[in-house]
């Protein structure tokens, strides 16, 4: 028998493992390819030739497994690596550091044997075939393949799930069998792809929050399929048609402020007839045209085949999958326009610049609140409903109005009693707080930067294209607009240094702080350092927010964002985290994840990301601060998850109450 050979503890190996930034890590081992040894850390590098050292002769090897739950490591057998797309293990070859013993296996004749999945997380990404092995993964995701990876784990069952779902893989690539001689193009039914919806779809529900749909605006669905959103603007009291050409084929096409294309083009197969359907939708659209299509991460379809630039599903409608950025080109190509991401998948086009460069403004206003009231002035109280509007208007931008602005039925009994609107406002500044009104203006301007450093990443508007409004909140709050414009971009440039972003997070009062990150709930975004709303804006603006998002997760050793669902975050005192989406912010590569709903992980101290005027901050600061008295939260891994934090809170005898920590009574 060999001697053990001379190795880290094994907690050591463990975290150095953990923290590798190259291959694979799973809850109980590490595995990296041959080929990326070299990029290791230097004492998994030395671990690894301790073991070598006691093999007695040259073992052929593809991948090295590093054990977390005993002292072993092991060399795995890949021989078709890089020309299968899930190649069959041949061998396993298990060192024992305790024992120093060396076992291998021979799966060669085995009627069942280990497969891989996802190649690309073994390598570096300057590997032979990495994109290659890399888009073949992206592809089985997007169609539910690698869902519960534990089913899929050998060759039979790999092989059953393919059946399952109609699906062949040819070089790398997704595809269709072939049942005939002559592969017959499918008769698409896209009337099948309408979903028959009893409340509005969000790309409309969207456009509604947003405010797109004041008093007298007209609607026109293009595509409408069973006609839900018809009925739904309808319910709002306003005008709304639409045309479908398989529901509604008799209704013309007509101009609308407001048309919609939702999930339209994604289900139409001939490329030319895609474009002409968008551009045709355009030409409707007097204001805003919503586009919306299925993206590539969104979707868990099942039951789907190869088919052109998209996929047929087993119901034979046709379904073209975007990425996101994919689909902004798409459509500002088409369009000669510059798309506004919303969410996954759904795009607001304006006809006007002014109106759509308001709205991109709009979706970086702060909210803020006006000064209370501290000293009794009496022509202040004699004059207070002719001041409500100066002083609503100032809170909402942080300067005053004009004339204009204020409308007439306001301004001209302002000018009776005090001269002019600026001496009127020298009365509520007796009344109130200057720094409270300062400190508005600084919110507004800050508002201001963020929206400008991010238009940086299109294209910067001229400011003669910007509404009035907007161009006299420039004004007041930075002189010109070059000096705005030059603010902004000195932010821009701060942004790309991580040690700045990384003490921006520390230094912030509002988030929980966790080792690499920072976590805020999206109700205190706008109370952030401006750099940081800055940071979470180029993710928000590229790919669009997650409407379902909760918290935001800022990480401070690479330039990511991460949206958290925690879809019981007020009812429930630790909620479980439901899905992520992770956006790499050099590349806008987007990964989702959803999470084991019988053991999720949880979040500790939800009060900790939420500002203080948050509804039931006091009641959840409490809990935690009761938790934090009894020894609950000390060991921050083991309450990681739902298992996990049950088992704490047996061991302390204690049990929760809703948000009250009450002992155990004994049995």
């Amino acid at each position: 028998m060999s001697q053990p050979a001379t190795s880290l503890p094994h907690a050591e190996l463990v975290k150095h493992c953990q923290g590798s930034t190259i291959g694979k890590c799973l809850p109980n081992a590490f595995y990296i390819h041959k080929s990326a040894l070299p990029s290791i850390d230097s004492t998994l590098r030395h671990q690894e030739q301790c073991a070598r050292n006691l093999l007695t002769k040259q073992l052929p090897f593809t991948l090295v497994k590093f054990h977390f739950d005993q002292p072993k490591l092991s060399y795995l057998y890949y021989p078709e690596f890089d020309a299968e797309p899930h190649p069959l293990l041949r061998t396993s070859t298990i060192v024992d550091w305790a024992t120093g013993t060396v076992e291998t296996r021979d799966y060669s004749d085995a009627p069942n044997p280990p497969l891989l999945h996802r190649k690309e997380t073994f390598i570096t990404a300057d590997y032979p075939h990495y994109s290659r092995f890399a888009h073949l993964t992206q592809q089985q995701v997007a169609m539910g393949l690698l869902d519960n990876s534990r089913e899929i784990g050998t060759q039979l069952n790999w092989e059953r799930r393919l059946a399952q779902q109609g699906i062949e893989i040819h070089n790398h690539a997704l595809a269709c069998p072939i049942k005939s001689a002559q592969q017959a193009k499918p008769k698409i039914q896209r009337h099948k792809a309408a979903i028959a919806r009893v409340t509005a779809s969000k790309p409309v529900r969207l456009a509604v929050e947003a405010e797109l749909f004041p008093p007298d605006t007209t609607y026109f669905d293009y595509g409408c399929g069973h006609g839900a959103d018809i009925e739904y603007i309808h319910r709002l009291g306003l005008t709304s048609s639409g045309w479908d050409p398989h529901f509604r084929l008799d209704i013309p096409h007509t101009p609308a402020d407001v048309v919609n294309l939702g999930y339209v083009i994604n289900v139409i197969e001939d490329t030319a007839e895609r474009r002409e359907a968008l551009i045709n939708a355009w030409g409707l659209a007097q204001k805003v045209l919503i586009v919306a299509a299925q993206v590539l991460i969104d979707d868990r379809t099942r039951g789907v085949i190869a088919y052109g630039d998209g996929i047929i599903t087993s119901r034979n409608t046709f379904q073209k999958y975007y990425e996101q950025e994919e689909l902004k080109a798409y459509i500002d190509q088409v369009l000669g326009v510059d798309a506004i991401p919303i969410a996954l998948g759904i795009y607001f086009v304006f006809r006007d610049e002014a109106q759509a460069e308001a709205f991109r403004a709009s979706r970086y206003r702060s909210h803020a609140t006006a000064p209370r009231i501290r000293l009794k002035v009496s022509k202040f109280e004699e004059y207070r409903d002719r001041l409500q509007p100066l002083m609503d208007f100032y809170t909402d931008r942080g300067r005053l109005p004009t004339v204009e602005e204020v409308g007439a039925q306001h301004a001209v009994p302002l000018q009776e009693t005090f001269g002019s609107i600026k001496r009127a406002f020298t009365v509520v500044l007796q009344a109130t707080d200057v720094g409270e009104w300062d400190a508005i203006a600084d919110k507004r301007r800050n508002d201001l930067l963020v929206y400008l450093a991010l238009s940086h990443f299109g294209n910067r508007p001229k400011f003669k294209d910007l509404s009035p409004s907007v161009q006299a909140d420039i004004k007041a709050l930075f002189g010109s607009y070059q000096q705005a414009c030059t603010a902004a971009d000195l932010m821009l440039m701060t942004l790309g240094r991580t040690e700045m972003i990384e003490q921006r997070c520390r230094q912030s009062a509002i988030g929980q702080q966790r080792p690499n990150s920072l976590w805020v709930h999206v109700s205190a975004l706008d109370q952030l350092d401006p750099l940081l709303r800055l940071y979470e804006g180029c993710a928000s603006r590229t790919i669009g927010r997650p409407e379902e998002a909760t918290v935001v997760k800022f990480h401070v050793q690479k330039p990511q964002i991460t949206y958290l669902a925690f879809p019981n975050f007020d009812k429930e005192p630790h909620p479980a985290l439901r899905t992520s989406m992770a956006i790499a912010l050099q590349d806008l590569y987007v990964r989702c994840r959803d999470y084991d709903p019988d053991n999720s992980p949880l979040l500790h101290q939800k009060d900790q990301t939420i500002a203080p005027d948050y509804p039931n901050y006091a009641k959840f600061a409490k809990l935690s601060q009761q938790e934090q008295k009894w020894g609950l939260l000390d060991d921050v891994k083991a309450i990681f998850d739902q298992r996990g934090w049950e088992q704490c809170l047996a061991d302390h005898s204690v049990e929760l109450r809703g948000h009250r920590l009450v002992r155990r009574k004994a049995q």
